[in-house]
C-alpha cells in the first residue's frame, strides 16, 4: 500500500514524496512542471515527468530531518521506526529549512490568522523548554508544531522580535533557531558565539547570532538566512539545500571518510550551481580557510548550504552564509581529524604547504592565490581574536575556553604561516599545537 504526501515550495504543491514497500519516491506535480516559474525542490532533483527512486529521493528529504539521538527520540514520541523518513516528514515536517512544507493529500497550506501567529513565551517557559528538548527534541507532538531542522545538535525553530521568543503557529515561519548549551561539550554557547562573531569580525559575513541567557541558562539565537521580511512586514521563506542535499547524499554519509562529500566536489558544486560563480567560490574558500584555523574539525558537507535567493523566481542560488562553526579542536575528547581533507590530510596538524597545493589544484584555484589567502586570513586572525575577547559588553574577555580558542588560533596560524613562508618547514614532525 502506498502512502503519500504532497510536498509544498512556497505557496504551491509541487509534488507528491510516497513510501511503498519501505521505499520512498517522489514525483514533482505535472501542472507544476507546465508553470514558467516552476523551479527544482534540488540540484539533485532536476525537473522531470519521471518519478525518482528511493536512490534518488531520499537524500534531499532525509537531509530535512534531524540526525541521532535527536531523531531517535522524536520517532519514540510518535512510536514510528527511526529509519522512516516519511513518517518523521508526515509528523514534524511544517516548519522545515527552505521553503518546504508536508502535507497529506487534500489539506490546505496552513496560513497564519493574522500577521504573526506565535506563541509568545516568558522566560520561564523559555527556560522550561531549554530543559524539555533534550528529552522532547523540536517540541515533537506539542499541539500546533510540527517543526524540523537537520542536525544532530539540540535546536528549535522560533520567532525572535528583538525581546521576546515565541513558538511558530499555524504556518508562522520562524524567525531565529534557538540552540541550547550541551552538557557533554564545556561552554559550546560560547565557544560558537566567539567563533561566529570572529567570523564577523573578518568580513566573512556569516549568520547572523548573539548570545542569549534567561534564569542562568544561555543559549544562541541565529538569525535564519533562509527568512525574509517583505515591504508589508510579513516574513516569508527563502529556499535553500544543504551541500549533501544538492549532491545527493545521504546525511548518515555526511563525512567524507563515510564516502561523503569531499572540497573538490564542494567547489565543483558551487562552480556549477552559482552565477557568477567566482565570488561564491571565493567565499567558500574564506569559509575552508577560517575552519581549518579556528579548529572546527565538524565542517561537513551539510554545514554548507545554497540559498535561492530570488524568493519564488529564485532559480540560481548563492552560497550560504557561513553557519554552524565553532572551534571543536579545543576538546581533548572530540576527534583530531577534520570532516573533509585538506590535500591528502585529514589531521590539521600534518598540513604542509604542499597539502594547501593539492587542496587548491584539486577545486580549481591556482596555487599561488590560495597561498596568499591562506597567509592573509592566519596572519589577521589572530589580532582580530584578541581584539575581540577585549569588546566591551561581550562576556568574552576572561573566559576560558575563549581563551583556549585564542591560543590554538595563535598556534595553528603561526605554524601556517611557518609552513608557507620557511622552505626548511616541510620536514618538521608535524605535532598537533597543544592548548
Amino acid at each position: 500500500m502506498a502512502h503519500e504526501l504532497e510536498v509544498w515550495l512556497f505557496t504551491d504543491r509541487v509534488g507528491t514524496l510516497a513510501l511503498v514497500d519501505g521505499r520512498l519516491s517522489f514525483c514533482y506535480a505535472p501542472d507544476w512542471l507546465l508553470r514558467p516559474d516552476a523551479v527544482a525542490l534540488s540540484t539533485s532533483l532536476p525537473q522531470q515527468a519521471e518519478p525518482f527512486d528511493d536512490r534518488k529521493t531520499r537524500p534531499f528529504f532525509a537531509g530535512l530531518l534531524p540526525e541521532g539521538q535527536m531523531r531517535r527520540l522524536i520517532a519514540q514520541q510518535f512510536q514510528v521506526s527511526d529509519q522512516n523518513d516519511f513518517a518523521l516528514l508526515d509528523h514534524i515536517g511544517g516548519e522545515c529549512a527552505g521553503a518546504v512544507t508536508f502535507l497529506e493529500p487534500g489539506q490546505a497550506l496552513p496560513m497564519p490568522t493574522r500577521n504573526d501567529d506565535v506563541q509568545w513565551l516568558s522566560d520561564e517557559e523559555v527556560a522550561a523548554i531549554l530543559d524539555e528538548l533534550p528529552h522532547r527534541p523540536m517540541l515533537a507532538g506539542k499541539d500546533g508544531l510540527r517543526l524540523s531542522l537537520a542536525g544532530a545538535q539540540d535546536k528549535l525553530p522560533v520567532v525572535f522580535d528583538g525581546a521576546r521568543i515565541g513558538l511558530p503557529l499555524n504556518g508562522t515561519p520562524s524567525s531565529h533557531i534557538l540552540k541550547p548549551a550541551i552538557h557533554a561539550v564545556e561552554d559550546n554557547v560560547i565557544n560558537e558565539g566567539f567563533c561566529m562573531a570572529l567570523a564577523e569580525a573578518m568580513q566573512l559575513k556569516p549568520a547572523k547570532s548573539k548570545i542569549h541567557s534567561v534564569l542562568n541558562r544561555s543559549f544562541m539565537l541565529v538569525e535564519r538566512y533562509d527568512r525574509v521580511v517583505d515591504a508589508q512586514e510579513h516574513r516569508q521563506r527563502l529556499h535553500q539545500e544543504d551541500f549533501c542535499q544538492a549532491l545527493g547524499v545521504v546525511p548518515e554519509m555526511k563525512y567524507q571518510n563515510e564516502g561523503g562529500p569531499d572540497l573538490a566536489q564542494c567547489f565543483d558544486l558551487v562552480r556549477r550551481a552559482t552565477r557568477p560563480s567566482a565570488p561564491q567560490i571565493l567565499r567558500l574558500l574564506d569559509y575552508v580557510i577560517f575552519n581549518a584555523l579556528i579548529g572546527n574539525h565538524d565542517a561537513h558537507a551539510k554545514n554548507f548550504s545554497l540559498l535561492y535567493m530570488g524568493g519564488k523566481s529564485g532559480k540560481t542560488p548563492v552560497l550560504a552564509p557561513l553557519y554552524d562553526t565553532l572551534s571543536t579542536a579545543i576538546y581533548p575528547t572530540l576527534t583530531l581529524k577534520m570532516a573533509m581533507k585538506i590535500g591528502s590530510k585529514y589531521k590539521f596538524s600534518e598540513v604542509q604547504a604542499r597539502h594547501w597545493d593539492q587542496f587548491a589544484e584539486s577545486v580549481g584555484l591556482a596555487k599561488a592565490q590560495t597561498k596568499r589567502r591562506v597567509l592573509e586570513l592566519a596572519k589577521s586572525l589572530p589580532p582580530k581574536a584578541r581584539e575581540l575577547r577585549s569588546a566591551p559588553g561581550l562576556g568574552f574577555t576572561g573566559n576560558a575556553v575563549v581563551e583556549r580558542i585564542i591560543a590554538l588560533i595563535e598556534q595553528r596560524c603561526a605554524l601556517t604561516i611557518q609552513r608557507l613562508t620557511d622552505p626548511t618547514a616541510e620536514n618538521e614532525a608535524a605535532t598537533e599545537p597543544s592548548v
